[in-house]
């Protein structure tokens, strides 16, 4: 998910808690916890500053992002709560512990996936049926939101009720998304899933030999081919994974990719982003940089 919505999961949690009787310390300390934990696994950005193998792809959303790792973040706020304001309650670590599992499980549901069981696999979980900005679970928080200032007494229970509509709502839009999955995958040799911003509508992305095709596909009409793309199966990449080392991270990191080589370049992209013309996850060389 986007930084706007981890930040709006904290603010979520942190209105679950009911404070009526808390003082301000304990206040701030179950703010600070619930919104700083939902933005934590995202500390992967600053592997950007010392990346000069070109492996950030796969740093980013990796390790951070492990189901492993959740109670260490968890532990981390609750220290730094003991720390700032002398709060030992545990329940702050196991609101902790909930926003890291809430932030790395939920974009485990968006076409980026992440590496939630690392260090013990490399491999990419994604199932693509939550867009990375869900404005389905704006409108619930932002009327849970409005509730609450109506009500300040029954804040909590706004909140839980927000929460429990949300993941009503991610159940429905993945069940969708299954079902078209699977209404693809016997007859192509690989499928991926990109939710799209309207609810219960999908991008199916598929690869049939060297041939990529995209959908445009609901469970309520008739499913419509946007791109055909070819790939290039047969080209040597040997020269641009040595000079371009984030291509070969972005050919271990997709779940397939469209090789373009072409008289001008010689390059990858993920075929899951594709837009108008393009990817914006496109790595090349020009062809006169090989010679």
């Amino acid at each position: 998910m986007d930084t706007i919505t981890h930040t709006l999961f904290g603010l979520a949690l942190y209105g679950t808690v009911d404070k009526k009787n808390m003082d301000k310390n304990s206040k701030r300390a179950y703010l600070l916890t619930a919104v700083g934990a939902s933005q934590i696994p995202d500390i992967d950005v600053i592997s950007q500053w010392w990346d000069t193998n070109g492996l950030y792809q796969m740093w980013h959303r990796g390790i951070t992002h492990s189901l492993f790792l959740t109670p260490v973040w968890a532990l981390l706020f609750f220290l730094i709560c003991l720390l700032l304001f002398k709060n030992k309650d545990i329940k702050l670590f196991l609101l902790g512990w909930l926003a890291v599992f809430i932030h790395v499980t939920s974009d485990l549901f968006n076409a980026w996936g992440t590496g939630y069981l690392e260090p013990f696999s490399n491999i990419r979980l994604s199932f693509g049926t939550i867009p990375i900005v869900d404005f389905v679970i704006w409108i619930i928080l932002g009327v849970a939101f409005l509730f609450s200032k109506r009500n300040k007494l029954k804040s909590p229970y706004y909140f839980k009720m927000a929460w429990a509509f949300i993941a009503l709502h991610i159940v429905v839009q993945s069940t969708q998304g299954f079902l078209i999955y699977k209404q693809f995958d016997k007859n192509y040799d690989q499928v991926a899933l990109s939710a799209n911003f309207i609810p219960w509508s999908y991008t199916v992305i598929t690869k049939k030999e060297d041939t990529i095709s995209i959908f445009q596909d609901n469970l309520f009409q008739e499913k419509k081919e946007i791109y055909v793309l070819h790939s290039n199966e047969d080209a040597d990449l040997n020269t641009l994974f040595t000079e371009l080392p984030q291509a070969k991270t972005l050919y271990d990191w997709s779940p397939f990719v469209v090789v373009v080589d072409d008289n001008d370049r010689i390059g990858v992209y993920d075929p899951r982003f594709y837009r108008n013309g393009q990817s914006f996850l496109f790595e090349y060389i020009e062809k006169n940089n090989t010679k």
